[in-house]
């Protein structure tokens, strides 16, 4: 009982904690020569609607908080999903707690669950994509003519079982790999990244485990948390409905569809209280079009953006952030090629679809693509081949990456969240 807890929970804690340690030391180091504090930059921007909403409800949030426009209405507050600032308020009725020191105290139990959760998804797809059905390669080359074949990779001989990594240490580089994405600082800030990765993740695993009921809760949950949780909600409901046309027993189809019948909750009852509100049934979606200029445009406002930051700009922040929107579909076609599993492939490419297919501020994309952090594991089976030396070697300049990048943005760059 203790190996397991220490394989499953501490080990993975401890690796994400520690990579977050150094994000979090440069912060603070940036935000002292930016004249700034590290408090501050943990509740920068959307934080502050959090812990207000936390503080003083949706309808008493202070004035002096505005859309993208400076505009403050009776509804602004409504474009901010629940489930954290409740989470958050109820933590804060303890004694000697405040609002801020229970946001931050929340990430941290929720990083615990979230980590926890990479690791065990990630030697989860390893244990799969090592036994997966290679992809067929040879029949495609094979019919294709001379002068196109050669365009099509040769896949060359499948590897034998015992090259195949330890599916452990993958999960433990996929948890390294997660807590030094560009900007996961994130995680330790009053945001609902914490919350939702860690719902996410824990309803991918109730997929890929067949524990239903633990998918559906976690789907209603990210549904409440931010509305990037229609893409959980979607990957449960494709895939328990995928399931059932195998004709599984009575019990695990009652499971099957109470986890479809809860996954949509949370993100249809919020909506419908943004109805109640405001009178009309696309209310929530009025109030971010109208205060943040969000909406689906197919990727205009994205290819516009990267166009203009790789040609025009001369600032770090924006190329960083076009070069991280142009990788999601090199690391999309690794994970294709990796045979990562399809209900995770499903939730990576709708989490990329709904981030790069809207309009918004574009410098926001590097945290909210943040949740498609299992694009990663494909690397982690790579990387779970070499030595731990070379392993080691090839994170460091990683995790220093990430953690100037996050500081940067949150302390240099004016309009980076």
């Amino acid at each position: 009982m203790t190996e397991r807890f220490l394989r499953q929970w501490l080990t993975p804690v401890v690796v994400f904690f520690a990579i977050r340690a150094v994000g979090i030391l440069v912060l603070a180091d940036l935000a002292r020569l930016n004249g700034k504090s590290l408090g501050d930059r943990l509740a920068a921007w959307d934080g502050k609607w959090m812990l207000a909403i936390a503080e003083h409800g949706y309808d008493n949030v202070p004035v002096d908080l505005t859309d993208a426009w400076g505009v403050h209405s009776v509804d602004t507050a409504y474009a901010f999903f629940p489930g954290y600032p409740y989470l958050v308020s109820v933590v804060a009725r303890l004694p000697l707690v405040t609002t801020y020191g229970a946001a931050i105290a929340v990430n941290v139990v929720l990083c615990v669950f979230a980590a926890a959760g990479v690791a065990r998804l990630g030697a989860l797809c390893a244990q799969r994509m090592a036994t997966a059905t290679p992809l067929p390669w040879d029949r495609l080359r094979a019919a294709m003519p001379g002068s196109l074949s050669r365009f099509v990779p040769d896949p060359g001989p499948r590897p034998e079982p015992a090259s195949h990594p330890d599916p452990y240490t993958v999960g433990l580089i996929t948890v390294a790999l997660f807590a030094a994405t560009p900007m996961s600082i994130v995680l330790n800030m009053a945001y609902t990244e914490a919350l939702f990765c860690a719902v996410a993740v824990w309803a991918l695993i109730g997929v890929l485990e067949e524990r239903w009921l633990l998918a559906g809760v976690c789907a209603l949950l990210a549904g409440a948390t931010r509305p990037t949780g229609v893409v959980v909600i979607a990957t449960v409901v494709v895939v328990g409905l995928t399931t059932l046309r195998r004709r599984p027993g009575r019990s695990e189809s009652a499971r099957i569809l109470t986890a479809i019948t809860l996954s949509p909750i949370g993100y249809l009852g919020f909506l419908g209280v943004v109805w109640a509100r405001t009178g009309h049934p696309l209310g929530w979606f009025t109030i971010q079009t109208d205060g943040w200029d969000t909406r689906f445009d197919f990727g205009v406002a994205a290819v516009r953006f990267v166009n203009d930051s790789l040609t025009h700009s001369g600032e770090v922040a924006p190329v960083a952030t076009a070069a991280i929107m142009l990788s999601t579909p090199l690391l999309i076609a690794v994970a294709v090629w990796s045979r990562l599993p399809w209900p995770v492939l499903l939730y990576a490419m709708l989490v990329v679809a709904s981030i790069m297919a809207s309009s918004g501020l574009m410098m926001s994309r590097a945290r909210l693509l943040l949740p498609a952090f299992v694009l990663l594991i494909p690397f982690a089976v790579i990387m779970a081949r070499w030595r731990p030396p070379v392993i080691v070697a090839t994170l460091l300049p990683v995790v220093a990456g990430s953690a100037w990048f996050g500081a940067h943005m949150l302390t240099v760059y004016p309009h980076a969240m």
